[in-house]
């Protein structure tokens, strides 16, 4: 945060497009710099040369000379996009905390470290060898004793040497921040190995092998260290939860079989399930070609957006409009964070992004440190469930569902509606008790100047544009892309060569995090899928709705917030959707109700406790204790829980009837939601509400939300009777004002 001129107080959003440092992020300087920043841009103009060379080509036929791998296989595409993930991580991210001198340097460990380099060389050189053979007409099976003992002993047993020891010796050695571990080297050095192997074989007819006997054991091998790799890196940049996740479910397919009910599964032989693993059934799968595609696109579009600092524009614009609003910068949270969160597809990212700014403003103007940390958690999380982007989670819910992404963007406008219009009462009424003000007129950016750059939102527009009129999302992100770079020539931080290179490297670096994540749960989506535990428990759901269907949606509900603790969105959905969601649809609900249900929980996931990713992150700047944060920002968002019931027994807030059911359906809704957040907060027609009053508001409310024409007229008459029981019972308690955070 900054001021302008020294006289006035006034507040301008400054450094909210600065690039976001990890703890764990090493800080490289010369040449290293240099080579890992090139190396970073080049990744992600990979992606969109390939991503822009496959549309060219799928509309017009046409051949690109100047791009002759394009377009790549879809298989080798997401390979390589894995891959440049794992090398550009492990170089980026070390594995632990810094040593604050070059005190911790061990001989023993550097040199154990330098030798295993040789195995991890060794199953590089015998990959190619092995891609020589082929090309030059070599048979190559699976059964062939002489081609299993090269794929064995050649090939994988140097290759697991290398990547086991590399993590291990990871873990113990510690560099300076500038620093890189030769362990980290070794494992690049694994990935590129398992990279060039599977294009190698999966570029025969040994894609269509996996899982039977005559699939070569190398693919197997491959996988193993594969999928170690993909772990470490995940545990690298998004912590333990994942992981563990990954790990039980590993653990599952080989112990499935000794489970009772449900949970039996039969034996399965662990090269056969490697072998399909890193398939389009597992890693390869729905998460991979999402984040390849959309994910990767959308990164590149927030990384423009944020080179060009249109980022702040978004927050001093909210500034401008909701400021002088009681409580000014919560308001300020929910519009500011609610627009980025769109965008970035990360809870907890989006927190650190604008938080910095926001959470200290919330502080100043009186709410207590841990009411603005849970104000900024909830309003970041929301920016999930917003359309058109979703935090990618239209793309993924379209992957997966097969239904047309423009028919999820807008059968997610009411419940996102709902969402913010839940979280602004909840923030409204708790400054309304708290007797707060707005801020002063000199406190916040003059809206007549941010009027002169509404050009700024031309991305935006021209993104929302161009999806609705029918363009694919590729062609629609290339062109928002574009109009990033062109709209910045109109402001200070005009986009030049130079900062479109660093665009692209930024791009290159927020891309690791949500790649290493989607590869994570594609793991677990191949373990659901191999093993068949997502039929069966489907079956469970079932038998829960033989005995009441409310039933079953709670332990739904219950299984996707508990899938989804300590993950970003995109896995979170991807896991929750292939455990929860097939059995939603066989209860008869429609696909989109149900996965849009498994969604939403899986988004508030965020806000949960105990294990509440964006709360946590809003902690850490508020500097309130985390478990009260997450509890503050469940309570905040308490409305959003009940939204996927809502949708579910009235499918008219996810735009399926006729306007006049959908207009009906959408005002009660908010009007439920009013009085639901007045209820748990406890502030009615401009008066602290007794207990008597906020119990039959809330019963008002959840009449209002059922959506039915007699559950309305009771809500109303509730209404009433809250209004009645307010005017004779009225609280002894009136709102002081504050100016002071505790």
């Amino acid at each position: 945060m900054s001021v302008g001129p020294e006289k006035t107080n006034r507040v301008v959003a400054e450094g909210a497009d600065d690039e976001i440092i990890e703890d764990n992020r090493r800080l490289f300087t010369g040449w290293r710099l240099v080579a890992v920043s090139v190396a970073a841009g080049l990744y992600a103009a990979f992606h969109m040369a390939a991503l822009t060379g496959l549309s060219i080509s799928s509309m017009t036929g046409i051949s690109i000379p100047f791009l002759p791998t394009f377009p790549m296989e879809t298989w080798n595409f997401r390979i390589v996009h894995v891959a440049g993930a794992l090398i550009l991580g492990f170089i980026l991210y070390a594995p632990n905390t810094f040593a604050e001198d070059g005190a911790h340097r061990s001989r023993g460990l550097d040199l154990a470290a330098l030798v295993l380099a040789i195995p991890a060389l060794g199953s590089l050189v015998v990959a190619l060898w092995f891609a020589g053979q082929i090309a030059g007409g070599l048979s190559w099976n699976g059964m062939d004793q002489t081609i299993r003992f090269r794929e064995l002993w050649l090939f994988g047993t140097p290759l697991w040497i290398a990547t086991a020891g590399g993590i291990v010796l990871s873990w113990l050695v510690r560099r300076e921040r500038s620093g890189l571990g030769m362990p980290d080297l070794v494992l690049s050095i694994c990935a590129v190995s398992v990279a060039v192997y599977l294009i190698t074989i999966y570029g025969t007819l040994m894609r269509n092998s996996t899982g039977t006997p005559f699939a070569p054991i190398g693919i197997s091998m491959a996988a193993v260290a594969g999928s170690a790799l993909i772990m470490e890196m995940t545990r690298r940049v998004a912590g333990l939860a994942l992981v563990i996740i990954s790990g039980v479910f590993l653990v599952y397919v080989f112990t499935g079989q000794y489970l009772p009910s449900f949970l039996n599964s039969p034996a399965i032989a662990w090269d056969r399930f490697f072998s399909q693993v890193y398939t389009d059934a597992g890693i390869l799968g729905p998460t991979t070609a999402v984040s390849s595609t959309y994910i990767i696109l959308f990164i590149i579009f927030a990384a423009f957006l944020q080179a060009s600092k249109v980022g702040e524009y978004f927050i001093n614009f909210a500034f401008a409009l909701a400021g002088r609003a009681r409580g000014g910068p919560a308001k300020v949270a929910i519009f500011a964070s609610g627009l980025m969160g769109m965008i970035n597809g990360t809870s907890a990212g989006n927190v650190v992004a604008t938080g910095s700014l926001t959470i200290p403003l919330m502080k100043k103007v009186g709410y207590k440190r841990t009411t603005a940390g849970a104000i900024e958690a909830a309003a970041s999380t929301g920016g999930q469930i917003v359309p058109p982007i979703m935090g990618a989670g239209a793309f993924i819910m379209a992957e997966i569902t097969g239904i047309p992404y423009t028919e999820i963007a807008i059968a997610a406008i009411i419940p996102a509606i709902l969402y913010f219009v839940s979280v602004f009462f909840m923030v409204d009424f708790e400054a309304a008790k708290l007797g707060m003000k707005g801020m002063k007129d000199d406190e916040i950016p003059e809206l007549g100047e941010l009027l002169k750059k509404v050009f700024l939102f031309i991305p935006i527009v021209i993104l929302i544009v161009a999806l609705f009129f029918g363009y694919s999302v590729i062609r629609a992100g290339v062109y928002a892309t574009l109009a990033a770079v062109v709209v910045s020539w109109l402001t200070r931080h005009r986009m030049g060569p130079r900062a479109i290179g660093k665009a692209f490297e930024m791009a290159g670096v927020m891309s690791i995090q949500i790649i290493a994540v989607c590869a994570c749960a594609g793991i677990i989506v191949g373990v659901i899928s191999l093993t068949g535990v997502g039929a069966r428990f489907s079956s469970v759901l079932l038998n829960l709705a033989d005995a009441s269907q409310l039933i079953a949606l709670f332990f739904a509900m219950c299984i996707s917030i508990l899938l989804g603790m300590g993950m970003p969105t995109t896995a979170a959905y991807a896991v929750a959707a292939s455990v929860v969601a097939p059995g939603l649809v066989q209860l008869g609900i429609a696909p989109l109700t149900a996965h849009f249900f498994v969604f939403y929980f899986a988004v508030l996931s965020a806000i949960t406790p105990p294990v509440a990713l964006a709360s946590y992150a809003a902690a850490g700047i508020s500097g309130a204790n985390a478990m009260e944060t997450s509890t503050a920002s469940f309570k905040i968002g308490i409305a959003a829980f009940i939204v996927p019931f809502m949708f579910f027994y009235n499918s008219a807030l996810l735009m399926d009837g006729t306007w006049l059911e959908i207009g009906r359906a959408g005002i009660t809704a908010i009007i439920g939601v009013f009085l639901l957040s007045s209820g748990v907060q406890g502030w009615f027609v401009g008066a602290r509400a007794s207990w008597i009053t906020r119990g039959i508001l809330i019963f008002a409310a959840l009449s209002l939300i059922a959506g039915g024409l007699l559950s309305d007229l009771i809500g109303a008459a509730a209404t009433a009777a809250a209004f009645a029981v307010s005017r004779v019972m009225p609280s002894s308690r009136r709102p002081a004002a504050t100016t002071a955070s505790d």
